[in-house]
């Protein structure tokens, strides 16, 4: 079987997407930038900058001080962190180490973060003194086999006068630090000479990062991403910009424990020697300051951050002329979403696609078009996509009909971790990852998400496409967003509910919306009810959360 377009013949990206990426570790990444930029920023927090060479040294002292402590090759290293400059060093301080990396979401309770210690083994986790962490992370050290804590101080990475500002006025969000061995101070890890014993990594085989996902299969598993996995995709991203020598500053909102933001923000960007504008979580005031302030080039982001930023008042007067482009993903952007951010800033916004377990990133609109709104564009260099049938994955999809999207390429993780059942369900026989996406391809190689298989409604014997209903309602203009559900039916197995919120100014009813809606679907598409909410629920970083609906919902 293969793909179902040449993507050599007519390809839109700025290079060849038949091309070879040579393994690569992530430390040797970072260090071959450090060389080439020097004192150059790396990152700016909040005001501060800290360059090429003074991140290298801080890289190094972590390295040193976990080896100090027993960490080397294969243990496992928890980072429990917002977007602070500890993150930074404890990633690749870990790395340079011989260890994996496990990221953990900052809003995890309790049960949630200790699960995924226990069930990635993880050794020893990094957090910060903040009352919304810390004693999250005591919890856990007491009731989970984790052996040890890092603490650091978000107070350390600010400016001079925002650090005493900080713990002035802040001092409730932080909190104190027991008298445990098991805890240790960020900065005393950090107290050595920062000459790490060097490590042997074999990028292609030593796993990087175990990034948690519900994956292609709906429970919580870790995908097992190597060096070579997410050094290639690093590449694979920066080599669709086309200009890789102008000057590079991302604005780093999203969060680094996605596996979106470690890609597109944080790998990509200390490859190319750029500097990551970081903010410790998205508010659009702070983020529409930070473009204006910091000149950002680069705005990845997911579609619910960008209405944000529409919405947000000081929108008209924060200066976009700096941005080249605007990169969207974790869920599909709204055709009227992306006109109306275009026309309001004059900034470029391309569509990407991706999942944890192809490293973050498969396929995305070129930065300088064509552009085609409603697809995810072409897929990366070295990345093989085609359509399989919805029933027999070892079968391709009839011919001008959508299929089961799957993938090959240099970034597709080596499994998931301890768990080869759930690798049978997510590869097919001949290796080909299973996305879990129904997609179709146009005649120009680009690419379109029809919808999720498992969220596909059957009506009747029918098979009816949320995504379908959800684009109907977005040329409604009083919604803003929208969630197509499938409910139970006496008659007809289940039908299509919807759920929406409405834009400012608005206001229109439920059964006013499906009076509208349904004469413009087919008969087995028409909805039982639009329920009008002031929100919908949306998940950690910020994409509508169906699953969430659907659990509320009892479906």
């Amino acid at each position: 079987m293969k793909s179902p377009y040449d993507w050599s013949t007519r390809y839109n990206h700025p290079t060849a997407w038949d091309q070879d990426f040579a393994p690569l570790s992530l430390p040797a990444m970072l260090a071959a930038s450090v060389a080439r930029k020097g004192d150059a920023p790396m990152l700016d927090f909040m005001g501060r900058h800290f360059g090429y060479n003074e991140v290298a040294r801080g890289v190094a002292r972590v390295a040193h001080g976990l080896q100090q402590r027993g960490i080397g090759k294969g243990t496992r290293v928890g980072l429990f962190l917002p977007n602070v400059p500890h993150y930074v060093a404890a990633y690749y301080g870990a790395l340079a180490a011989g260890a994996t990396v496990v990221n953990f979401s900052p809003l995890y309770t309790p049960a949630e973060l200790e699960a995924q210690v226990e069930d990635s083994g993880t050794d020893i986790l990094f957090t910060m003194s903040a009352t919304a962490l810390l004693p999250t992370a005591l919890e856990v050290l007491d009731g989970s086999s984790l052996k040890q804590l890092v603490v650091g101080s978000v107070a350390g990475g600010l400016p001079g006068a925002k650090s005493l500002l900080y713990r002035m006025l802040r001092r409730k969000e932080v909190s104190a630090l027991p008298d445990d061995p098991r805890v240790t101070r960020f900065s005393a890890l950090v107290d050595n000479d920062g000459n790490p014993d060097p490590v042997a990594i074999d990028p292609e085989a030593d796993i990087a990062l175990i990034q948690y996902t519900g994956g292609t299969t709906g429970t919580p598993k870790g995908a097992m991403l190597t060096h070579q996995n997410l050094t290639a995709n690093a590449r694979q991203v920066n080599s669709i910009d086309p200009d890789t020598q102008a000057d590079d500053r991302i604005l780093g909102v999203l969060p680094f424990f996605h596996v979106f933001a470690n890609t597109c923000v944080l790998n990509r960007t200390v490859l190319n020697g750029g500097m990551i504008a970081m903010l410790p979580r998205f508010d659009a005031k702070q983020a529409l300051q930070a473009i204006s302030r910091t000149r950002a080039t680069a705005l990845p982001g997911v579609p619910t951050m960008y209405q944000a930023l529409l919405d947000h008042p000081d929108l008209a007067k924060t200066d976009f002329s700096s941005l080249r482009v605007c990169i969207s993903g974790g869920a599909p952007m709204p055709a009227e979403l992306r006109e109306k951010f275009v026309a309001a800033t004059g900034a470029a916004l391309v569509e990407g696609y991706g999942l944890t377990e192809s490293s973050g990133v498969v396929s995305t609109n070129p930065y300088d078009g064509p552009v085609k709104a409603g697809t995810i564009g072409q897929p990366l260099p070295a990345t093989h996509i085609r359509l399989v049938d919805k029933e027999d994955p070892m079968r391709d999809a009839p011919a001008g009909e959508p299929g089961e999207l799957v993938v090959k390429g240099p970034q597709i993780m080596r499994g998931y971790w301890n768990r080869p059942d759930a690798d049978k369900d997510s590869f097919t026989e001949d290796g080909w990852l299973r996305t879990g996406d129904v997609a179709a391809i146009d005649e120009d190689g680009y690419v379109r998400i029809v919808d999720r298989l498992k969220d596909m409604i059957a009506v009747g014997g029918f098979k009816v496409y949320p995504s379908v209903i959800e684009a109907h309602l977005y040329e409604h203009p009083a919604v803003k967003e929208a969630i197509v559900l499938g409910v139970p039916d006496a008659y007809r197995g289940e039908v299509p509910k919807a759920f929406v919120t409405l834009e400012e100014g608005f206001t229109v009813s439920g059964e006013a919306l499906a009076a509208w809606l349904n004469p413009q679907l087919g008969k087995h598409e028409r909805v039982s009810a639009v329920e009008v909410r002031l929100n919908l629920p949306k998940t950690m970083i910020g994409k509508l959360d169906r699953k969430a609906l659907r659990a509320e919902q009892g479906s």
